[in-house]
């Protein structure tokens, strides 16, 4: 049976249990470099690309082999894409909305304030037009993307001090994963900042900063966020479901075989399934950790996100005035997610709600 045969029959996680890799292992025919924007410390969202690569060697027999690279080991973490653009490296693992600055358009890839969830995104990307539309984009940069994972919804982030009202944000400085965020944000009185994950901490804990978000409680933790800002504030409303993507040089794409091809495919669709489920794993331990050692767990008061809505669509009306890619993505995307959110409206979110209310009796 040849490898392609097995994929088809087995499947990803089937071909990684056999171990088909051959014991003397011949010298890979190709070898690449990923760049993460993350660090090592982060076992999920770095090791989402750490299991696409262990993927790829496993599917190909050790003919392929890449190397996984953290943030800063071989460009800085939000020099991921120019790195690949410029064929430094043959690919790299990021969240797509880190690269606002080159292109508005570039955050619809990943979340959006008031966007999609984790399972809507991916049925956009995957059965809807996203895919196709983001890579269009991504082509005029000489690159083609694949999923690389998804946190699901994230929290809104580390305070020093209560939000009580709007009012609260005015000069607040905070770590904002985004610049469209950003945007919002400033709307909103902040004071935006970009910092890479591993160096939030210091700043939270020198006061360089007042505020910080990142992902959610496992991470976070991890992190120690919990130890220089006592309130925890959910949801967060600019991350419903964030796509991670792998960005690959469409050259060095184009090079593979299309054995290679459908290896990387299946080895990113793996690894996208694998990060979602880890952190859905480890998010309810984590949460209830932080919570006993005297986190403060508290929800944005709803005229804060009644706000931040309104503050959030008077952005897009300006950047769909003024980007033809945004506008055109865009529009594609809402359209989408207006029948997402009308079928959730029933199932999903009939069953949540039920459930919620039932908790205390499981």
């Amino acid at each position: 049976m040849d490898r392609r045969s097995l994929i088809k029959q087995a499947g990803i996680a089937g071909v990684l249990a056999t171990g088909i890799a051959p014991a003397v292992h011949a010298q890979a025919a190709v070898r690449w470099r990923l760049a993460s924007s993350f660090p090592k410390s982060l076992d999920t969202i770095y090791g989402g690309a750490e299991v696409f690569a262990k993927a790829v060697r496993a599917m190909s027999g050790g003919k392929f082999e890449i190397s996984v690279h953290a943030g800063g080991e071989l460009v800085p973490p939000f020099g991921v894409v120019d790195a690949v653009q410029n064929a430094t490296v043959e690919m790299c693992h990021t969240v797509p909305y880190y690269f606002y600055g080159k292109n508005p358009a570039f955050a619809l890839g990943s979340a959006i304030p008031f966007g999609m969830n984790a399972r809507q995104m991916t049925a956009w990307m995957t059965h809807g037009n996203g895919r196709k539309l983001m890579n269009e984009l991504y082509a005029k940069y000489g690159m083609v993307s694949f999923a690389g994972g998804n946190t699901g919804t994230q929290m809104g982030g580390w305070f020093r001090k209560e939000i009580k009202t709007v009012a609260d944000f005015k000069g607040l400085k905070m770590r904002l994963g985004g610049g469209l965020v950003g945007e919002v944000m400033t709307k909103l009185g902040a004071v935006p900042q970009s910092l890479p994950g591993g160096e939030i901490y210091q700043a939270l804990e020198k006061g360089t900063i007042d505020a910080a978000e990142w992902v959610g409680p496992y991470d976070d933790q991890k992190l120690g966020f919990n130890k220089v800002a006592p309130n925890y504030y959910y949801p967060g409303w600019w991350e419903g479901g964030p796509e991670v993507d792998f960005f690959i040089n469409q050259k060095a794409f184009d090079t593979l075989s299309a054995e290679n091809k459908a290896i990387v495919e299946a080895a990113a669709s793996h690894a996208t399934i694998d990060m979602l489920s880890k952190y859905d794993s480890l998010n309810p331990v984590a949460l209830k950790q932080l919570v006993a050692a005297k986190t403060q767990l508290r929800a944005f008061p709803t005229a804060v996100l009644e706000a931040s809505f309104k503050a959030t669509h008077e952005v897009y009306a300006e950047l769909n005035a003024k980007s033809e890619d945004w506008k055109k993505i865009y529009a594609d995307f809402r359209t989408f997610q207006r029948d997402q959110v009308l079928w959730f409206r029933y199932a999903e979110n009939g069953f949540d709600n039920f459930m919620n209310s039932k908790v205390r009796e499981l």
